[in-house]
This record gives C-alpha cells, sequence and structure tokens, in this order.
C-alpha cells in the first residue's frame, strides 16, 4: 500500500474537507470588499480620523479597494479620512465593518476622503498634522500577516480614536494578499519594503518640526519595523534621538534574532516596550514553522534567559497573557483591549510609562503561520487551516475558494507545481487561492 503523506486515506480527508467546507459556507457571511468608496459625510456626532498613508502596494482597478496585494516599483501616498460611530453604537477595541455598502456613518466605520497624493503633497500634509499634534509628534503603524489595504487603514483607524492619540498618524502597509495562504509571499514583501521603511524613517529624523517620532507594529510587521531601524542605525552610525518610542505587539520574530538586531541597533536606541501573550495561538504555530525556536511574542519574560535579556536591554514587557480580548487565536489584545490600547495612547501622547500594574491581569489578525502550513496547497494543510477559517469569518471567502479549487479537477494532490500561494488568485485563474 502506499503510504499515505496528507493525513490519512483520501475518501476520509475527502469528508472531513467537504464537512469543514460545509461549516464555513454556513457560518455567518464575511464582510463586504472594497469599502474605501468615500460616502457623504452626512452623521456630524461620529469621530474622524485622517490619516497620511505610505505603502508600496500596486494601485487596483477597483475604486472601493485603491490598492492590492501586489507589489508597486515605488511607494505610493494617499490622504484618507475614516468616520466612527459614536461609542454607543461601538464598543472600544472593535472595527465596525459595515455589513452592506455604502457604508452608513451612523452605525459604520465609512471612508469620507481617500485621495492618492504626491510626494510633495505627502510632505505638506504631514508638517501640517505635526503642527496640529500641539507636541511635533509622529505615530508610525505597520500592519501584521494578512492585511488587506481597507483592513489596515479602518485598524489604525480604530487605533487612533480609541487610544486617544494626538500624534499625526501615519500608516505604512506593505503588500500583503490578506489570504491566509500567502504567507511566504507577506513575509518577503516585508523585506520588500525595508528600504521604504527605512526612507521614511529617515526623513522624519531630518525634519526639524517632528519633534518625537512613536512607532507601533504588529505581528509580521514587527520584523519590518527592526528591520528598518536596525538597516537605519547601521547606515547612520546610530539611531536619532526623537524616535523614542518603539512598541512590538505581538511579534513574529525570532527571539535569535532579535537579540542580534537589538546589538546591531547600538547603544543609541527607542525605548522597546514589548506586547507578549503566552496563549497567542499564531505564534505558536508560527514557532512549529520556523524550527522550534521562541517567537518574541509568546516568550516568558519572567523565565532565563530573557528576563535578565530584557532589564539590561531596558525593554519593558507587558504580557497580556490574562488580558481576555482580541480574537480566538489571542493574536490582537493589543488593538481590542479598551485598557490597552488606551495604555498605548497615553504612552505616546503622555509619556506615560507602560506598566503590567497599570493593565491588571483581569486581524483580528489570523494566525501568522497556518498559511505556511497550507502553503503548498495540500491537503493536510487545509485540514490545519480549517479552524481558523470556522472562527474568522474574513477568511472564510478564501478558504471556501481553495477548498473547492483542490476538488475543482476531480483529484487531490498533495502540491500544485507551478501555483505559488495567492498568484492565481491575483491572476483569476482557477485552482489556487480565492
Amino acid at each position: 500500500m502506499a503510504q499515505q503523506t496528507d493525513g490519512g486515506s483520501p475518501r476520509v480527508v475527502q469528508c472531513l474537507l467537504v464537512c469543514v467546507m460545509l461549516a464555513v459556507l454556513m457560518g455567518c457571511g464575511g464582510r463586504p470588499k472594497n469599502v474605501l468608496t468615500p460616502v457623504a459625510d452626512s452623521v456630524p456626532e461620529t469621530k474622524r480620523v485622517d490619516m497620511l498613508v505610505t505603502t508600496t502596494r500596486g494601485r487596483s482597478a477597483l475604486e472601493g479597494e485603491m490598492f492590492t496585494g501586489e507589489r508597486a516599483p515605488e511607494p505610493t501616498f494617499a490622504d484618507m479620512t475614516v468616520s466612527i460611530p459614536p461609542e454607543s453604537v461601538r464598543k472600544v477595541g472593535e472595527v465596525a465593518w459595515p455589513k452592506k455598502l455604502p457604508s452608513n456613518p451612523a452605525t459604520d466605520f465609512a471612508t469620507l476622503k481617500a485621495d492618492e497624493i504626491s510626494r510633495e503633497d505627502a510632505r505638506t500634509w504631514l508638517r501640517a498634522a505635526v503642527r496640529k499634534s500641539g507636541d511635533g509628534s509622529v505615530l508610525v503603524f505597520i500592519h501584521g500577516f494578512n492585511n488587506r489595504f481597507e483592513d489596515s487603514v479602518y485598524r489604525f483607524a480604530q487605533i487612533v480614536e480609541d487610544s486617544g492619540v494626538r500624534s499625526a498618524p501615519v500608516l505604512v502597509t506593505w503588500p500583503s494578499r490578506g489570504s491566509v495562504f500567502a504567507y511566504g509571499y507577506d513575509r518577503e514583501s516585508t523585506n520588500y519594503t525595508r528600504n521604504a521603511l527605512e526612507t521614511l524613517f529617515q526623513y522624519l529624523a531630518r525634519d526639524p518640526e517632528v519633534k518625537e517620532v512613536s512607532i507601533l507594529a504588529h505581528s509580521m510587521g514587527n520584523w519590518l519595523a527592526l528591520e528598518a531601524l536596525r538597516q537605519m542605525a547601521i547606515r547612520n552610525g546610530r539611531l536619532p534621538a526623537k524616535f523614542e518610542n518603539v512598541m512590538l505587539a505581538a511579534p513574529d520574530v525570532d527571539v535569535d534574532v532579535f537579540r542580534q538586531q537589538i546589538a546591531d541597533m547600538g547603544e543609541q536606541r527607542p525605548h522597546f516596550t514589548l506586547f507578549v501573550s503566552r496563549d497567542d495561538r499564531a505564534l505558536a504555530l508560527s514557532r512549529r514553522v520556523w524550527g522550534d525556536v521562541a517567537r518574541l511574542g509568546a516568550i516568558d519574560p519572567e523565565q532565563p534567559p530573557y528576563k535578565k535579556e530584557l532589564s539590561d536591554n531596558k525593554i519593558t514587557v507587558i504580557d497580556l497573557t490574562k488580558v481576555k480580548a482580541g480574537d480566538r487565536l489571542h493574536h490582537g489584545k493589543f488593538a481590542e483591549s479598551p485598557e490597552v490600547v488606551r495604555l498605548i495612547g497615553a504612552r505616546i501622547s503622555d509619556g506615560q510609562a507602560l506598566t503590567d500594574s497599570k493593565i491588571g491581569l483581569g486581524d483580528t489578525l489570523l494566525a501568522a503561520t497556518t498559511g505556511t502550513a497550507a502553503a503548498a496547497g495540500n491537503v493536510a494543510g487545509l485540514i490545519l487551516a480549517a479552524p481558523v477559517a470556522v472562527i474568522d469569518a474574513n477568511t472564510r471567502d478564501n478558504y471556501a475558494g481553495n477548498v473547492s479549487g483542490l476538488f475543482g479537477s476531480g483529484t487531490m494532490q498533495n502540491n500544485a507545481p507551478d501555483c505559488e500561494p495567492g498568484v492565481r488568485a491575483e491572476r483569476g485563474q482557477s485552482g489556487c487561492g480565492r
């Protein structure tokens, strides 16, 4: 009998996948896509978040999408305004996605402005926003794995609003295909964006009106942030003093690599705050994929050698393990816990220290590595990804597409030789991706 490499007999596996697909399709429908078509500013009591966006994503032909998950040859800039409904209809930490289009500003996050602008216009926007901040501060946010452009825009708007931060908000969004099956592509896209992010950091360092820069990164975005800072430190000999705060939320970064990155930045470096959660299921899966080396966002900061290393490097640690907030993978607590997101705002705006005592113990992103296990397009990978698809409505369309593509030819294969995950989906081909 031929050895089975996909976790069971084809008949059993096919039955399991059919059951999973039914569960996915019978679940709540996913939210609308392409929500960035501006609507009228018709509800005066809503809050508004203006942000500058810089992206290495390619332009989209769809008005409501603006940018895709593909890579552009050079950065593009956008001036965006997001309307946020009052807390009476939205919980702090929640992105109120519209259930249908057009968005209703009274109940939904809604786009009021979405204008692509030139580099010079971006500089003008930034100067005005820095002056408006009152203290010359800038907040740069770098999203994580599996984010469409609209995901990053609305999540950052939520963070800015709920944290109460007064800094000029700058979103850095890199080419993520927004697919749990595109982990490898997304990881390489962070490397692709390193130079563009360093260029932004160098500009902020030179601008005399910018007095303070804070950086908030999530998940895979931490790799991009750390690499750009490391690159800048090596090029300049040190990091600028105005780069005061770097907040690493659930970093999907190898702890051994992080040690080297910190060392390469030299003695003059920002104050690092590390948000960890030992129950982060996404990072637990990532550890398996990356050779069983601990991921920085899931370490136990009280255990050796981490406790001493963190202390020696003056890294503040916020342990969110017992905080009950965020998705079921426990990977988005930093943005979805009201206490934590307000604490971030206090740290940026008022310079308050981030401590465990302030928090107490009492996209929502997907598993950063479920996609890696499924990247070959094989049956075992899809079974592993199934729980994520059931948990997260945003992934159901993508997951169901992969399952139907797998069965489309009537055969079951361990590999799809010329199908890099997500590539055919973007090209509109069948058999892979959405």
